[in-house]
Order: C-alpha cells, then sequence, then structure tokens
C-alpha cells in the first residue's frame, strides 16, 4: 500500500467540494485500488448521514437524501469495480499505536480521537503517504513520517 485516504479526502472524492479537483487529479495518478479499513468507511458513512440530517433541519445546511443516496451508490460501485478495497486491519494493535500518538501528540496539536485511529492506521498497514486536507491531522501524520501528497 502506498497511500491511505482520511473522510477528507473521500467526502472531496464523492462530492463536490473545495478539495475535489486535488483529490480526483491525485486518484487519477493511483496505480492501485484506494485502500480503506471498516472504521474509514464508517466514519465517511456516518459523515454522509450526518449531512442528510443537517439539511433536514435546515435547508442552508448539508445536502439532500438524494445527493447522499448518489454518493452512497458512487461507493458501492467503486468497490465492486475494485477501484476501493476493504483491507482488515488489527485493532488492537492501531489502538495501541494510536495511544501513543495520544499520549506524545494531542497536547500539542489538539487531535481528534478518529484523527488519530486514522493516522495510527495508515502507520500500521505500511502506507507511505497519507491522503488528507485536515490541517491539524495533516500535522500529526507527518509527525508519524508519513508523506503528504496533497
Amino acid at each position: 500500500m502506498i497511500a491511505y485516504p482520511d473522510t477528507s479526502f473521500l467526502c472531496s472524492l464523492y462530492r463536490e467540494q473545495v478539495h475535489s479537483e486535488r483529490a480526483d487529479a491525485y486518484r487519477e495518478t493511483m496505480t492501485e485500488p484506494l485502500h480503506f479499513t471498516r472504521l474509514l468507511e464508517f466514519e465517511f458513512l456516518q459523515a454522509i448521514e450526518l449531512q442528510v440530517w443537517l439539511h433536514a433541519t435546515d435547508r442552508k445546511k448539508g445536502y439532500a437524501r438524494r445527493e447522499a443516496d448518489q454518493m452512497l451508490e458512487d461507493w458501492e460501485a467503486d468497490i465492486a469495480s475494485g477501484l476501493n478495497k476493504l483491507v482488515p486491519c488489527d485493532s488492537d494493535a492501531v489502538l495501541r499505536l494510536a495511544g501513543s500518538y495520544s499520549k506524545n501528540r494531542t497536547a500539542q496539536g489538539g487531535h481528534r480521537s478518529l484523527d488519530i485511529l486514522h493516522v495510527a492506521t495508515a502507520i500500521h498497514l505500511g502506507a507511505k503517504e497519507f491522503l488528507t486536507f485536515d490541517e491539524r491531522q495533516r500535522m500529526l501524520a507527518q509527525h508519524a513520517g508519513l508523506k503528504l501528497p496533497l
């Protein structure tokens, strides 16, 4: 595995956003499937559903169910075609590594739990690059020794 994404990268791939052009361009250069774990998939799918809820409570926020359903359909199609690949990981090993990052970096960088878990997962899986548009997560990934191509 060369690169591991976070949710900000996936959201930029599956819905037009400020970073979508960069995410699409990077995806075009990839020679392997986009690897993901169940944790990353859960956060991505949860983010989509949260946007639907936000839109239902305030039409100026989030997006409609129809758009969410299209994103979900595109995600599933990319898995079925092999463009995205589910990879297993040892959750205990990831949590141990995440605990170390939390202890050593959160007080300085204000990192969120899932962001730490995604970086720890990337390291555990042997990724060389980390794909994110989140600035604090970029700092943590860089500290962990991951390259940041975006």
